[in-house]
């Protein structure tokens, strides 16, 4: 049986959902406001009390990766795109077609859009880190105004490369 949680944000209240194996969905504010849970999930902070205090590291600016057991459900090519996006390095970004040459698919630019779309799991696997290939900003499920803020809030806490003198 899932179960969930709400927490609140700095983009608004955020559903957590998780079953047994791990976190199912997160589900982002529509409008500024939560989106319902699944009719058949149990309220249960404590089952998904990691998840909670990860994603408030991840709002405060000290968890730059998520490390939760993740359960998304898709078909392969969308679970390959999900596990392309969880290369994108904290406080970087990535295109479609970056993503598809990624995946060695590099025709499938609109598959990749279309499997970016559907990721169930939303700032976990970073979806919002893919833009369009001439830099824009292109549809997220939370808003391109929370997808903006969440890139500025990874570039403000993303580390600064060090560098090596050397004589």
């Amino acid at each position: 049986m899932p179960y969930f949680d709400y927490i609140d944000t700095p983009i608004g209240p955020l559903l957590l959902v998780g079953d047994r194996a791990g976190l199912t969905w997160v589900g982002l504010p529509q409008r500024g406001k939560a989106v319902a849970p699944p009719a058949d999930a149990e309220e249960n902070r404590s089952r998904l009390h990691a998840a909670a205090r990860q994603f408030d590291e991840y709002f405060a600016g000290t968890r730059l990766q998520f490390d939760l057991p993740l359960h998304p459900t898709g078909t392969p090519f969308q679970l390959e795109v999900w596990g392309a996006l969880l290369t994108i390095p904290y406080g970087e970004t990535a295109s479609y077609a970056d993503i598809a040459r990624r995946i060695r698919r590099p025709r499938a630019v609109r598959a990749v859009g279309a499997a970016n779309g559907a990721n169930p799991l939303s700032i976990v696997v970073p979806c919002h880190r893919v833009i369009g290939s001439h830099g824009d900003l292109v549809g997220y499920g939370g808003g391109l105004p929370a997808k903006r803020w969440l890139l500025a809030h990874e570039r403000r806490h993303a580390p600064v490369p060090t560098l090596t003198l050397t004589a």
